[in-house]
């Protein structure tokens, strides 16, 4: 109900004349609500533009399987890249997934860590959200056969493109499964395993190069390159990166 001008004119005499801590708190006993809502839209809208403001574009998905990295070569994998392709790191990222373990002997205590790594890493290939594996023989081994990682035979384009004499010569071989009837032998549908293999140049070996030669690291190292990967050219700017 609208009022009369002259209630309104009493009103407004009767606020100015109210001590400060009085006006606040009529203000807070009316106008409470209003004055949450439009706090908390300015709340959201705020994280909205501080996410966006903050937010990095990857220019690589490079996940660590069955390794671990020190502070200076998680810098060298990350930043390090980004400055040698002129990269903003203010605006762009190598985004790391850490600590997976994947295993076919996981024993009880890291059966279910194993597994939630497995599934971790099936998400991320298959939302073409990673590029790249750093791993031990066994991560190695594990994704070459299930047919993950990239053939490196030739750079990709093809079109009789080689690899630097320097790529080449890292390149490491192993078995990928084309077919296999486990699944059968599993039903009683057959009686014998039969397993169709091919060797193949999948990944590199790097324990040599100068990033990780010195960095502590037990036993072989690899990196590999995901089949389905979408940015398979600043994978190859990062293999070339890497060589001393």
């Amino acid at each position: 109900m609208k009022l009369p001008e002259q209630e309104k004119a009493a009103q407004k005499a009767a606020f100015r004349a109210m001590s400060p801590a009085k006006k606040l708190d009529h203000l807070y006993t009316y106008y409470k609500w209003p004055i949450l809502l439009v706090l908390a839209a300015l709340i959201v809208l705020g994280s909205v533009l501080s996410r966006e403001l903050t937010r990095k574009e990857p220019v690589l998905y490079l996940a660590l399987v069955n390794v671990s990295v020190g502070p200076d070569t998680e810098e060298a994998l990350t930043d390090g890249f980004l400055s040698a392709i002129q990269a903003d790191a203010r605006r762009r990222e190598v985004y790391l997934y850490r600590d997976l373990y994947l295993s076919d002997d996981a024993d009880v205590l890291n059966h279910e860590y194993a597994y939630a790594s497995r599934m971790k890493l099936m998400g991320a290939v298959q939302a073409q959200k990673l590029d790249l594996v750093l791993m031990n023989r066994e991560g190695y081994d594990l994704l070459s056969r299930q047919g993950y990682l990239t053939d490196l035979s030739a750079p990709a384009g093809g079109d009789g493109q080689v690899w630097p004499q320097q790529i080449a010569a890292l390149l490491a071989e192993n078995e990928v499964v084309l077919s296999d009837n486990s699944l059968e032998v599993l039903l009683g549908e057959a009686d014998e395993e039969e397993r169709v293999t091919r060797s193949v140049p999948n990944a590199l070996s790097v324990s040599s190069l100068p990033l990780f030669r010195d960095a502590g690291f037990d036993g072989e190292l690899y990196l590999g390159v995901i089949a389905n990967s979408t940015r398979t050219e600043a994978a190859a700017r990062f293999l070339e990166y890497l060589l001393p």
